[in-house]
């Protein structure tokens, strides 16, 4: 088991409660069928080799999906991984141990495996 970060650190609050893009993210999380879509888009995604290793696909299709629900462009999507505590969470990423994405790899993310919202919309 990985050690806490104190980035990571939750349940020293007094008074707490789930907000309403944790409650969203929370439903998201269980209703998306997540190993059917890492399925379909896994052969469009890079493989270990040469460059820098890949970020994992199901956090990279967390990414795009959180960027989408909240409509915020590539680096608004990567600022607010930084700020919004329920971002990380969702995304699985955890900034003690770990980069978060740029928007330069989101954005690669998404033109590599076709997934434009326009796209969506018409299949």
């Amino acid at each position: 088991m990985k050690q806490m970060t104190l980035a990571a650190t939750r349940g020293f609050e007094k008074h707490n409660r789930a907000t309403r893009k944790a409650e969203f993210l929370s439903r998201m999380d269980g209703l998306m069928p997540w190993a059917g879509f890492c399925a379909l888009i896994e052969p469009y995604h890079p493989k270990v080799g040469n460059g820098r290793p890949p970020v994992g696909l199901e956090r990279m299709l967390r990414m795009y999906c959180v960027a989408n629900w909240f409509n915020l462009a590539d680096e608004a999507c990567e600022d607010a991984l930084y700020d919004v505590a329920v971002f990380r969470e969702f995304c699985r990423f955890d900034p003690g141990c770990e980069r978060i994405p740029d928007a330069t790899t989101l954005r690669n993310f998404r033109q590599r495996t076709g997934l434009w919202p326009d796209r969506l919309l018409r299949t």
